[in-house]
């Protein structure tokens, strides 16, 4: 029971649809909802989801698993309607190559690929979203139960960026503002106020490692510039948080370490944190500033 403007909500018989990419965003995201009590039916993605969710539907009677392809809309839809779903919320990651060199399209999708004026992420998930509210399920934001994640404005660990770092930050969110208004990508790695590596298709932590490799700083190398990486990362400029929030995990820390990175850039309040109190407390063993910056641009 939740008390909301005064009125009280039985949650115990709702149903959120749940579709699941990687990572531990979709776990996370189903923690937080069963513990408010509502009933989550997970669509899992056989090229993408974790067979975890199994145990945890296993041990849990709120929680149904469906397992279908990346391609499959008319069934998830199916599905959602069977279950009675109407709401429906996004996490985790399909990696951008599956979604479009991967996917076997069914026909409701094929269609919809045909219609898109570009096959940017966006541009995609936001013709599925439509696609799912025409047909009664509604996509909510990926944040919505997990308001608590969200990086709040500040510097977050012990050590604060140095001024070189500050410098690098500056000019790593012009340049990552400008390629996540292209949605290119959301990341950007910097050196002496140079851009080392500029994210893709790869992801976050492949870009990471990428500038380490170019910088020679990789596992611990010397670096060829003598210059230790900052890594910005941002939202994008119109960001849906239906989906593709920007996410930090402890891999992301993990990957900065072994490149060589010392400082990373948030975007304050569309940045989730996942391990939060872990994640700080590695990068403050390491050394490693972190800063939620305010939208600037």
């Amino acid at each position: 029971m939740i008390l909301e403007e005064g009125i009280i909500l039985d949650r115990s018989k709702e149903k959120l649809g749940l579709i699941a990419g990687n990572g531990r965003f979709p776990f996370l995201l189903l923690d937080a909802a069963r513990a408010q009590g509502v009933h989550v039916v997970v669509a899992a993605i056989k090229e993408e989801t974790d067979p975890e969710i199994e145990l945890r539907a296993a041990a849990d009677a709120g929680i149904t698993v469906h397992w279908l392809s990346l391609g499959e809309l008319s069934r998830l839809i199916e599905t959602f309607h069977r279950e009675g779903v109407s709401r429906a919320v996004m996490a985790g990651q399909v990696k951008h190559k599956q979604i479009f060199s991967s996917i076997r399209p069914d026909w409701r999708l094929a269609k919809l690929l045909l219609n898109l004026r570009t096959r940017s992420t966006d541009m995609l998930l936001g013709a599925v979203a439509k696609v799912l509210g025409d047909e009664g399920i509604e996509l909510i934001s990926s944040t919505a139960y997990l308001e608590p994640l969200l990086a709040q404005e500040g510097v977050l660990t012990e050590r604060e960026p140095t001024g070189d770092e500050r410098r690098n930050i500056e000019y790593g969110l012009g340049v990552a503002s400008a390629v996540a208004g292209f949605d290119i990508g959301q990341t950007v790695v910097v050196a002496a106020q140079a851009c080392v590596a500029v994210e893709a298709m790869e992801g976050t932590d492949a870009t990471i490692e990428r500038a380490g490799h170019l910088m020679g700083s990789l596992d611990g190398g010397a670096s060829t510039l003598e210059r230790l990486l900052t890594v910005v990362k941002v939202a994008k400029p119109n960001q849906d948080m239906r989906f593709d929030v920007p996410v930090i995990g402890m891999a992301t820390i993990e990957t900065m370490i072994r490149a060589g990175a010392t400082c990373l850039s948030v975007e304050a309040g569309r940045t989730l944190l996942f391990d939060r109190e872990a994640l700080l407390a590695r990068a403050s063993q390491a050394g490693i500033a972190i800063v939620a910056s305010p939208r600037r641009y």
